[in-house]
């Protein structure tokens, strides 16, 4: 407790050090506020610093949606600006949008994209984070509340070390050899233990890396990936199952339709011609939803789970682990509600016919959806830590989630009247 106080008054007093900064960035989260022109940095529930920003100006506008920090240079020029100079740079997409300092920090949208930051304090923050600290970009001033649900993640309640004495076998004992011999249960090591050592408090350092978890609806890739498996398996030769129709892909299909007796013209995929080929291959059509995971921006799994009401939109919601308990299998998670306006061509291609739930309920409401198999849950589990985060969104892996990267979520406005 100490230790964390510690670290809450550097980054308090804007002094953190590089230990500080490497303890603590695991539950470090930042906010930007586009209507207020600010940014709180959160040490779990709490606002640990402040501090006015510029965004981007009309025309340069700075996207809004969940992001994390991918890189940071103490000294950087911007390679699209003139090589202008970005000192404390951190960046959040590889097309160009940073937090970085600038000596033009005025109380309106002023860059060309990136986050301005007033010098002393940019050089302050750079000193309070790593690379994957969660920055979250909104319209509007959001901040996170305490969430508690069934369906999140903790850890396996560790069990104590040693037998307890529901273990121990039983043995024969009397004080008394006039007496009958009856049995107790005794716990006897084979040999004598020392007294155990006070346990040190476990470090950040020791706990395995945070997880980036992505709740979306099943995509057209993560169907072409079924079917190319399923191809394969049946003895057309459909190439990798990496969800991209190839060359191979479309023969494979083609020959299977042909099988089947389907038209070959039109769109390669079809409803009809999706349910026999589960059928052949013996496999149940998945369930509507997709969970995938990052792990030090590397792919870790992506597997099918359960969306109950699919034609309702989940809205997009950003939820993190600020604290975890191995002892009692506990995990303490905050998370907030993000705008995120959906063209009506989106909720066509998705299947969106109600809108989703907003609100104090908002969190429950999705959360109340999510259908995770018992085994994939345990799995989970067991990998999660301090720090790890949970994404939920309609829109799945959007184009800024590429090689290198924790999953990027941009989100978009209602267009003006």
């Amino acid at each position: 407790m100490l230790k964390r106080a510690a670290i809450i008054f550097a980054l308090m007093s804007g002094c953190a050090t590089t230990v500080a900064a490497a303890d603590s960035a695991r539950t470090l989260q930042i906010i930007v506020s586009k209507d207020s022109q600010s940014l709180a940095v959160y040490d779990g529930g709490t606002v640990v610093a402040t501090s006015k920003v510029s965004t981007g100006k009309q025309g340069h506008d700075t996207p809004t949606g969940i992001f994390s920090v991918l890189e940071k240079r103490k000294y950087h020029e911007s390679n699209i600006y003139s090589n202008a100079p970005m000192p404390w740079m951190q960046r959040l997409t590889w097309s160009g949008i940073a937090l970085h300092e600038s000596n033009s920090v005025p109380n309106y949208p002023a860059s060309h994209g990136c986050v301005r930051l007033p010098a002393a304090f940019a050089k302050s923050l750079y000193q309070m984070t790593a690379r994957g600290v969660h920055v979250i970009i909104s319209d509007e001033t959001v901040s996170p509340q305490q969430v508690a649900h069934a369906a999140l993640f903790a850890p396996p309640a560790e069990r104590p070390a040693g037998n307890v004495l529901s273990d121990a076998s039983l043995r024969p004992s009397s004080t008394d050899h006039a007496v009958r011999q009856v049995e107790v249960a005794m716990n006897m090591p084979t040999s004598p233990l020392p007294l155990p050592l006070p346990q040190a408090e476990t470090s950040a350092a020791e706990e395995p890396a945070p997880l980036r978890i992505l709740i979306t609806r099943r995509s057209d890739r993560e169907t072409v990936a079924d079917v190319q498996a399923m191809l394969t398996e049946l003895g057309f030769d459909a190439g990798t199952a990496d969800g991209i129709i190839g060359s191979n892909t479309r023969s494979a299909i083609d020959a299977y339709k042909r099988w089947k007796g389907f038209a070959t013209k039109g769109p390669a995929l079809t409803a009809e011609m999706l349910s026999a080929l589960y059928a052949s291959s013996g496999r149940a059509e998945p369930p509507t939803g997709q969970l995938m995971i990052r792990q030090g921006f590397q792919e870790v799994l992506s597997e099918p789970i359960g969306l109950a009401e699919p034609g309702t939109a989940l809205g997009t919601h950003f939820l993190t682990v600020t604290a975890v308990n191995r002892d009692k299998g506990t995990a303490d998670w905050q998370g907030l509600s993000l705008d995120n306006h959906l063209t009506e061509a989106t909720r066509n291609r998705l299947g969106i016919t109600a809108d989703a739930v907003t609100g104090p309920m908002a969190l429950t409401a999705v959360l109340d959806r999510i259908h995770v198999p018992d085994e994939l849950r345990q799995r989970i589990n067991a990998m999660i830590s301090t720090g790890s985060s949970l994404t939920i969104s309609d829109t799945g892996v959007g184009p800024e989630t590429t090689k290198g990267t924790d999953f990027i979520t941009v989100t978009h406005r209602p267009p003006r009247a």
